[in-house]
């Protein structure tokens, strides 16, 4: 029993990438690196499906941080006003 290949996704980037960019063809990478025209078919349509994801997350994440940002500085602002007063407190009890 033949064991599956795992591609890392650099590597199925690369062997993409040059194929889109035309400087081997479709049939020449697949007996290169010995793997069938459907596989790279596969990897292409994933790579296409998933291009404009790439710069979603970047205002994704810019979104997420300046919400978290915010939450953390709200947390700041009430835990300083509690201890303005367990100070005031303090030295009004001293």
């Amino acid at each position: 029993m033949a064991k599956r290949r795992r591609f890392t996704a650099e590597f199925k980037a690369e062997v993409v990438l040059e194929a889109l960019s035309g400087q081997s063809s479709q049939a020449e990478l697949c007996r290169r690196h010995n793997f069938s025209q459907d596989q790279l078919s596969k990897w292409k349509q994933q790579l296409l499906e998933n291009a404009a994801s790439l710069f979603e997350s970047a205002d994704k994440h810019s979104d997420a941080s300046t919400k978290r940002i915010a939450q953390l500085e709200q947390l700041v602002g009430k835990l300083t006003l509690a201890l303005e007063i367990q100070k005031k407190a303090s030295t009004l009890l001293s």
